[in-house]
Formats: C-alpha cells, sequence, structure tokens
C-alpha cells in the first residue's frame, strides 16, 4: 500500500492549515506527523485517511498497481485517536465482536486473545460506559492493532495511559506494526522513537 500526495494543501475558511506538501508513504515504513498542539497533525491525518478533502493538491492510494478510490481506503485502514468514540452501551465482548464484523482479525487474535492482550477478563461483560478513559483508550488501540490492514494510523496513542499503558503501548508497535505503513500523530517521542521517518507539520505553514 502506498499513499501519494501531490502539492496537498488544507485550509479553513481562508487560514492555511498546511500547503504544498508533495510525500510518498509506503508499505513497511513508519512515519511520525509531528509539531505542537493545534498545528494540524490530525488535520493532516484526516486527509490521510480520506475522512477529509484536500483543499489543494492530490492524493492517491495505491495497492500494488492497483489504484484505490478514497472512499473504499477505511477498508485497507485501521484507526486509533482519543476523539473516536466506542458504543458504551457494549459491552467489551460485544464492542470486540462488533468491530470485526467490518475488519480482518489477524491471525490468531480471536475474542479471548484480544481480551487477554488487554488484561481484561473480569470486565468482558462490562459496559464500555464503565470503563475509566485509559482501559477505552486501550481498547482502541487493541482493535486497531490487531485487525489485518495494511495501515495504521495513531493518533496521540499513549492519550490518556499511564506508565504501565506507554511500555503495553510500544509491545503492541513490537508485535503488530511489523509490515505494515505506520504512520502516528504525536508531539510526545515516546509514542513515534519507533518511527524511521518524522515529518514536521511547520514545515508546510505560509
Amino acid at each position: 500500500m502506498k499513499i501519494i500526495l501531490q502539492n496537498i494543501g488544507r485550509r479553513f475558511n481562508r487560514d492555511w492549515i498546511f500547503r504544498n506538501i508533495d510525500y510518498e508513504f509506503v508499505l513497511g515504513e513508519s512515519y511520525a506527523i509531528l509539531g505542537p498542539n493545534g498545528s494540524g497533525k490530525s488535520t493532516l491525518l484526516s486527509v490521510l485517511n480520506g475522512s477529509l478533502s484536500p483543499s489543494a493538491g492530490t492524493i492517491s492510494y495505491l495497492a500494488g498497481d492497483t489504484i484505490v478510490e478514497a472512499t473504499d481506503v477505511f477498508s485497507h485502514l485501521s484507526l486509533a485517536a482519543p476523539y473516536l468514540e466506542v458504543i458504551e452501551d457494549f459491552t467489551l465482548a460485544e464492542m470486540i465482536d462488533f468491530h470485526f464484523k467490518f475488519k480482518t482479525r489477524k491471525n490468531g487474535m480471536d475474542k479471548e486473545a484480544i481480551i487477554n492482550l488487554l488484561d481484561m477478563q473480569a470486565s468482558k461483560n462490562k459496559q464500555i460506559r464503565f470503563f475509566s478513559s485509559g482501559m477505552k483508550q486501550r481498547l482502541k488501540l487493541a482493535l486497531a492493532f490487531c485487525s489485518d490492514t495494511p495501515l495504521l494510523m495513531l493518533d496521540e496513542p499513549t492519550s490518556n495511559l499511564d506508565t504501565q499503558g506507554v511500555v503495553w503501548y510500544l509491545s503492541l508497535v513490537q508485535q503488530f506494526a511489523a509490515e505494515r505503513l505506520t504512520i502516528v500523530c504525536s508531539n510526545q517521542q515516546h509514542e513515534y522513537s519507533f518511527c524511521r521517518h518524522q515529518i514536521n507539520i511547520s514545515d508546510y505553514k505560509q
């Protein structure tokens, strides 16, 4: 899977968030999108995952030699972000079952394996509304990492996680991020220290 940006820009009203981005994201590589809070990292990620159209330029998606339409990119990617909602009326087990109606699981990651990965056996039948913010974030990360997609996009992945949770996140990276196109939006080094490439959003301000 490859994402090709040509002269990409995005603005709100008359203000450009970023402009003139020419870049290629390729399968098997990891990328960190860096910048202070409010700089446009999440906006760029939304453009990359097809949920937001660019105001200028073109974005192309390739699966091998096959062009993937922007409307179909969602089937190729997994996303975890603090602003994504989980269905709070579902139990943990129900949320996992629901998620994998739309995504393929990685080998060996059935429902029980994911619950064990989360270390939430005691919360299997608890409604998500009763989870702490850290538990919800761990669930979002587990669902994204355990989905068998070539694209993995993470926005502030350790938000609401304690020190133990950060270690757990990095273990997920080691287990499940290899051979994927991984993009991390962050301003905290521990979240993106494994990324081989860095893009600073400030370089595209005009």
